[in-house]
């Protein structure tokens, strides 16, 4: 089924259900809701709520618009975007950043966001895999990673016994490889410690 076609059926699930409903606050409620699917049809992003629903069900990296090197390259680009996503998550290197942009006053900014620890710390959490391979150094999986002819979404690996998730980010075409540490930093403060 096309992505075009599921989000129809929700929309005729919507149409029905405020068809049915007695409460005007719920007809408005679902006339905003029909609205999105509206918005969604004319300005040609069907595709990308299907791609957005497919990475939520396999349970891949949280989705990203772009990758830069620097954090200058990132905010080169975001200054000269006409119109950046508010919300979208980039790229530096292997870290995660939002795009901030409100159109009144012009207002950009690229925070460094938390999503990948959050994204770590759930696998961590549902129990890790098992590894795929086993290297010694970051080097010798980042070879392995770069060798393989179609990247896989997410895998565990061990580097010199440590677990790491390599990623592929399909939108922006770059093979990543994580720490499973860094979801210690998503981790709330123990209840006797203060938060820093």
């Amino acid at each position: 089924m096309t992505p075009g076609m599921k989000l129809l059926e929700v929309q005729e699930v919507l149409g029905r259900l405020r068809h049915e409903s007695h409460s005007p606050e719920e007809k408005e409620k679902l006339n905003t809701a029909m609205e999105v699917f509206e918005f969604i049809f004319e300005t040609g992003q069907a595709e990308a709520v299907d791609d957005y629903r497919q990475s939520l069900e396999a349970r891949a990296p949280p989705l990203v618009s772009a990758r830069f090197d620097t954090r200058e390259e990132a905010m080169a680009w975001l200054h000269a975007h006409p119109a950046p996503l508010n919300g979208a998550k980039v790229l530096v290197g292997d870290e995660y950043f939002n795009v901030v942009h409100f159109r009144d006053g012009n207002f950009r900014r690229l925070p460094p966001s938390p999503v990948l620890e959050f994204y770590l710390q759930d696998i961590e959490e549902e129990g890790l895999p098992p590894p795929v391979a086993t290297f010694d150094t970051v080097e010798q999986a980042q070879a392995w990673v770069d060798s393989q002819p179609e990247p896989p979404r997410q895998v565990l690996i061990l580097i010199n016994g440590a677990p790491h998730l390599v990623a592929y980010h399909y939108r922006v075409n770059v093979r990543a490889i994580y720490p499973m540490s860094l979801a210690a930093k998503a981790a709330p403060a123990p209840a006797d410690e203060p938060a820093d």
